[in-house]
């Protein structure tokens, strides 16, 4: 099993990096996925406000993954598993954000999964890189509104 964490700091307060994560519509303008698959996500919600059991497809490139939202617990916790990834399977991920004293956010992002043999020290750079630039980029998204 491999793992990676990330960690940001935004100047927004937590309510408003909630309300990011459960829209799932808006993840293309934050973070490194380039759509929202509609026709393959399930159980999203009308408000933007998805709830446990949701199903979100993100295109990336040519590659759409598949992830289930598993726990919720508003306004701190947000968990997630991968559903479909052709790269990576057994993949859980939880995204933690704890206020700071100046009213922003810590964003820790974190994640374990199975890479296929032959792939892992591919698959533990690549995730680390990118889960990074997800945290970075909910930072800076968030911290700019």
């Amino acid at each position: 099993m491999l793992a990676y964490a990330a960690r940001a700091v935004s100047s927004a307060p937590r309510p408003e990096l909630w309300s990011l994560l459960l829209a799932s519509a808006s993840w293309p303008a934050w973070s490194t996925v380039d759509e929202l698959v509609l026709d393959r996500s399930e159980g999203l919600a009308p408000d933007g406000r998805d709830g446990v059991g949701a199903t979100r497809a993100f295109r990336t490139g040519k590659v759409v993954t598949i992830e289930r939202i598993t726990a919720l617990d508003p306004p701190r916790r947000f968990a997630y598993e991968g559903a479909r990834n052709a790269f990576i399977s057994d993949y859980a991920a939880v995204i933690e954000l704890d206020e700071t004293s100046s009213g922003g956010t810590v964003i820790r992002w974190s994640g374990s999964y199975t890479a296929r043999w032959g792939t892992r020290w591919l698959m533990r750079r690549i995730m680390r890189a990118v889960m990074q630039k997800m945290a970075d980029g909910l930072a800076s998204y968030s911290s700019a509104r």
